[in-house]
């Protein structure tokens, strides 16, 4: 079944085993955690080694998504569809993971390649938020769909919370087109201005346009970080005026 080493040193199953206590997780084989937590630089780099967490990645969204679009349902009752999609996004978006991913510490556990970890991957905010889908997704095949779900909840419980409360926002772009088209009766528009840096280590500049006016560039890591803050700065900037003119 596993395309990864039997056995783990002493030292990194201490890791895991410290890991897995502060997380609150029981993993009945550490091989699966440590696999979520291998970062596909450095299988490319390592060819005795193949295994990535790219497919435990892939489970654990699903299990994320499922777990989340569950408990938002049963919970609020009176909120439309269109409400709940806003809610979940933000919840389970790159951005509340990777924080997530933070307060863990995963980036003590990540395993890079070489120069990855030159660039600064261990603060990256895709990878934090990948392997900490990856770890669910390697609880949901260690322990079961109830178990993993527990764990779930207990990460997004205070996400969800903060997202009602208006403290943590995700989705700018979405925000800042519905004022858009509510003020001005058109949508912003995106303009990628610059691109820089090797394949693993790309930086983005976008700019956005609001009826005339051109706010940016702002930086990021990938395409969609630089359009969120690109956008936020926009949103921000709109809602003050509002605030001013009224």
């Amino acid at each position: 079944m596993f395309p990864i080493k039997s056995g783990l040193e002493p030292k990194r199953k201490q890791e895991l085993l410290e890991f897995q206590k502060q997380a609150g997780l029981k993993f009945k084989d550490l091989r699966l955690l440590d696999l979520a937590f291998h970062h596909r630089s450095f299988s490319n780099e390592h060819n005795n080694f193949h295994a990535n967490n790219e497919r435990l990645e892939f489970l654990g969204d699903s299990v994320l998504g499922l777990v989340a679009a569950s408990y938002l349902y049963n919970s609020f009752k009176d909120k439309p569809e269109g409400e709940l999609a806003k809610i979940k996004a933000s919840a389970v978006s790159e951005e509340a993971l990777s924080k997530t991913a933070s307060k863990l510490n995963i980036s003590n556990y990540l395993v890079l390649g070489r120069g990855e970890e030159m660039s600064g991957g261990r603060e990256k905010k895709a990878i934090l938020a990948d392997a900490l889908e990856a770890v669910i997704g390697a609880y949901y095949i260690d322990s079961g769909f109830k178990t993993a779900q527990k764990f779930v909840l207990r990460l997004l419980e205070s996400t969800i919370n903060s997202v009602l409360e208006k403290k943590f926002i995700s989705d700018y772009k979405s925000l800042l087109q519905e004022l858009v088209q509510k003020k001005f009766k058109t949508v912003p528009k995106y303009e990628l201005k610059k691109a820089s840096g090797p394949d693993h280590d790309r930086t983005f500049w976008f700019s956005v346009s609001v009826n005339g006016k051109v706010y940016g560039p702002l930086s990021g890591k990938t395409k969609k970080e630089a359009e969120q803050s690109v956008a936020k700065v926009a949103y921000e900037n709109l809602c003050s005026e509002s605030t001013v003119s009224k």
